[in-house]
């Protein structure tokens, strides 16, 4: 709970400074002072309210009233984002184009005025050089403002067209990527075996039954000889979101179905061991800090899953001894962990295959580029310290209903000698 308190402080914190900004580019920086800045700024302090009620109220308000509430302040946490992304992309050719304006500006003569002057009793004119407020001072404002409102106007244009993109993206059919693996100690015989990977599918305020029933359908098309559900499967506790998940029993493969948890079931109210419980009722097996051997035309490989990271805290963290010591050093094993990091805490166990879930491959664009300062890989098939690690996007969302560069996927991971 401490985590999830220390999180939403920070977040907060950032909506505070994001909200300011745009205030600055799109508000105060395109009006003037008066009544229309005033309604336009107290609109945008009641989009930031939305977006805390999204992020708080679902957890204060664990019903269908705080699940309608969701929806706007996630969406408004998208179009605020790439908002902010746009305008802060635009800041160089702002500036440039800023100080081409004041350098018009300096070289725009004062004008001048006749003014007559009594000179020996005859009226004489003299010129003089005046700064009239009415005059330069207008202009200049006029083209300060419409440079402004054009910044202004091309980053609300591209931040709404993106997160409508990225909206049909998130509710899209996943996309299936086949991917094959190549293991030298896995039997010849156990050659061409299927691997339906699944990761972060996030059921929760937003998502609804045709959400895991579509993704049960997809895996079920693969005709996979095993399915593994890699953590984050739910935001929220039995009571909230067992009905939602109650498709999962239709699960179809030849050795069942296997799950790990990852960060977001610590996160939940009553925390992992009740989802732990339903799934089981479900017909999928949860791997606690253990393994177990797949027989496969003659041929014997080991599944072990660990805990994720963040059930340390409560003695319930991932134990890569107790998953992999003692086995069958001969046999290959894949290895089922929420996030990439922990394959750091493989070396010496003999991995050859680790899955993994939890970027959502950045989920949005360019939070990709983000990723990687905690996770050794964002997406796809890499190497970590000689241990091979596929990594999935994610079948579903967190947070806004929105995925832009990293449509969501479901995995079939084949393994080959």
């Amino acid at each position: 709970m401490g985590q999830v308190v220390g999180f939403l402080a920070v977040v907060l914190v950032v909506i505070v400074g994001v909200h300011y900004y745009l205030w600055r580019r799109l508000i105060r920086g395109t009006t003037l002072p008066g009544r229309g800045r005033r309604l336009l700024t107290w609109g945008l302090v009641g989009l930031a309210g939305l977006l805390v009620v999204a992020l708080i109220g679902t957890r204060v308000i664990p019903s269908e009233a705080g699940h309608t509430l969701a929806w706007p302040g996630y969406l408004w946490m998208a179009v605020m984002f790439y908002l902010a992304v746009i305008l802060i992309a635009l800041e160089i050719p702002r500036a440039i184009a800023l100080g081409v304006l004041r350098r018009q500006e300096r070289r725009q003569p004062s004008p001048v005025i006749a003014v007559p002057v009594a000179a020996g009793g005859a009226v004489a004119t003299q010129d003089v050089e005046v700064v009239l407020n009415e005059g330069p001072v207008l202009p200049r404002l006029d083209r300060r403002l419409f440079l402004a409102r054009t910044v202004a106007t091309v980053a609300g244009v591209g931040a709404i067209s993106t997160v409508g993109y990225g909206v049909r993206t998130a509710f899209g059919d996943p996309v299936i990527e086949r991917v094959p693996v190549r293991i030298a100690r896995l039997d010849p015989r156990m050659s061409g075996f299927r691997i339906a990977v699944v990761s972060d599918i996030h059921l929760g305020p937003l998502t609804g039954i045709k959400h895991t029933e579509r993704i049960v359908r997809m895996i079920n098309g693969l005709e996979a000889d095993l399915v593994a559900i890699v953590g984050d499967l739910v935001d929220g506790t039995v009571a909230e979101l067992g009905p939602i998940a109650r498709p999962l029993q239709n699960l179809e493969s030849r050795y069942g179905s296997y799950f790990v948890t990852g960060n977001h079931e610590y996160y939940t109210a009553n925390g992992p061991q009740e989802w732990i419980d339903e799934l089981n009722i479900l017909g999928v097996r949860s791997l606690r800090n253990e393994r177990v051997e797949i027989q496969h035309a003659g041929g014997t490989l080991d599944l072990a899953g660990v805990n994720d990271i963040n059930g340390t805290p409560i003695d319930d963290g991932p134990n890569m001894a107790d998953a992999l010591s003692g086995r069958d050093t001969t046999r290959p094993v894949v290895l089922l962990s929420h996030q990439p990091v922990q394959v750091y805490d493989t070396a010496g166990y003999g991995v050859d295959l680790q899955l993994s879930g939890h970027t959502h491959g950045g989920q949005m664009v360019p939070f990709n580029l983000i990723v990687p300062l905690q996770q050794p890989i964002v997406q796809g098939l890499g190497v970590v310290d000689g241990t091979q690690v596929y990594v999935t996007r994610g079948a579903g969302f967190w947070g806004p209903p929105v995925r832009v560069g990293a449509p969501p996927e479901i995995a079939l991971i084949e393994l080959r000698t």
